[in-house]
């Protein structure tokens, strides 16, 4: 997924000047018919300019991770239309990954800005209002999950994040002298940056951004406060008019995803916003969604390789053309030559059979004595024996390019 990224926005196509019209008894004309211009709307605009104030002060990971935080930046301010609030995961594995400068510009950007370091739980469910709440950033967010053992002393703070994703969920707390209950909101949009993953249930109610330490060649201009977060904020001010003026375009929409389940609740804010712009957002809000989710699914901590064995175990499959059965040597030989999949690394002798038989148990799947061509005997797992698993947990596989159609003449 990752790709370079450069300092030039990209453009739509130019539309391709059709030929001159020949009118039976009139000369054909010599200048070329031109078809009308796209006029971008005021919203396609806007997320332009905020896709590239973005670019010029971050190096991003993808072109789809500065799509996904241009979005999420403007979604915050139809919070009180949306029924999921999406979590922006922006993690890094080391520091200087730019995690805090992507922050530094969100924070002009998005909707009444909330930011804290370290916060306490009780602290942020009592800032969050029930009509239309603050977006919250939470920058070094490892101090809070950044061990298990320190991740365990904040699963109040862990929880109410998981809560406030849904509307409706809201945390209760005794107080005053008559120990009465009171109701507490927790719906609210929030971007969390850390060193590390943050626990999976939060990541699975994220839009999650893999930042990387920027590359020599790779520059990005200075950030000054009082000079450029003006700037952003001016871009801000326009952004909330240009919402609120199709908020109720917005309440009527219901997007066509390319993901479902928990994906599309997150995603769902994104990919409207990206509708109500029209021009080339529908389209590369879609496309970064399929290729952001498609990335992390299978990533996490607790069932992650047990999704991704099943996936790799596809494609080990389809490489020797999806006989019926495979040597389980041959399945291990396929998966420790993958550089970029964990099988590798997970012993010091890659993934062994033992290894895999752990993986597979939950399925229900297991090798057996298998018969091969030549007669031979070894152990080995069969097609049909993954079939349901691969329906039930995997992505849908994608079709080979070398399968499309030839073109015409």
């Amino acid at each position: 997924m990752d790709e370079a990224t450069n300092n030039t926005p990209p453009h739509t196509a130019t539309p391709a000047v059709r030929p001159p019209v020949a009118v039976p008894g009139q000369a054909a004309s010599l200048s070329p018919v031109e078809p009308p211009r796209h006029e971008a709307s005021i919203g396609e605009q806007i997320l332009d300019e905020l896709r590239v104030t973005i670019r010029r002060y971050v190096v991003m990971p993808s072109e789809e991770a500065l799509t996904a935080a241009t979005l999420w930046a403007a979604a915050t301010h139809l919070q009180t239309v949306w029924q999921h609030a999406p979590r922006l995961a922006v993690v890094g594995p080391a520091k200087r990954c730019g995690k805090s400068r992507l922050l530094e510009v969100l924070i002009e950007a998005v909707h009444d800005p909330l930011i804290t370091v370290n916060a306490s739980a009780a602290a942020i469910f009592r800032s969050i209002s029930e009509g239309n709440p603050p977006t919250l950033l939470v920058d070094e967010v490892d101090t809070i999950f950044g061990s298990a053992k320190v991740a365990e002393k904040n699963e109040e703070m862990r929880g109410l994040l998981n809560a406030g994703h849904q509307r409706n969920r809201p945390t209760l707390r005794v107080s005053g002298p008559n120990h009465d209950v009171q109701k507490f909101s927790t719906f609210a949009m929030a971007a969390l940056a850390g060193i590390g993953d943050l626990p999976d249930t939060i990541m699975d109610r994220s839009v999650v951004i893999r930042m990387r330490r920027r590359a020599g060649s790779e520059t990005v201009a200075s950030w000054r406060y009082g000079r450029d977060d003006l700037e952003v904020k001016a871009l801000r001010a326009r952004l909330a008019a240009w919402l609120a003026s199709v908020r109720d375009e917005a309440i009527a929409l219901e997007p066509k995803l390319p993901v479902d389940d928990r994906a599309a609740d997150t995603w769902e804010p994104l990919i409207s916003v990206a509708d109500l712009a029209g021009g080339r957002w529908p389209v590369i809000a879609r496309t970064a969604c399929k290729a952001m989710t498609d990335y992390e699914s299978g990533r996490d901590q607790d069932g992650g390789l047990r999704i991704r064995i099943l996936t790799d175990i596809r494609k080990a499959f389809a490489s020797v053309g999806n006989p019926p059965a495979l040597r389980t040597a041959d399945l291990l030989n396929f998966l420790n030559a993958d550089p970029e999949a964990p099988w590798a690394e997970i012993s010091s002798v890659g993934l062994t059979p033992i290894k895999l038989r752990a993986l597979l148990t939950d399925y229900g799947i297991s090798s057996g004595n298998r018969r091969f061509p030549g007669g031979n005997q070894a152990k080995g797992f069969t097609l049909a024996q993954f079939t349901d698993a691969w329906t039930r947990y995997c992505p849908p596989e994608q079709p080979a390019l070398d399968s499309a159609p030839a073109p015409g003449p």
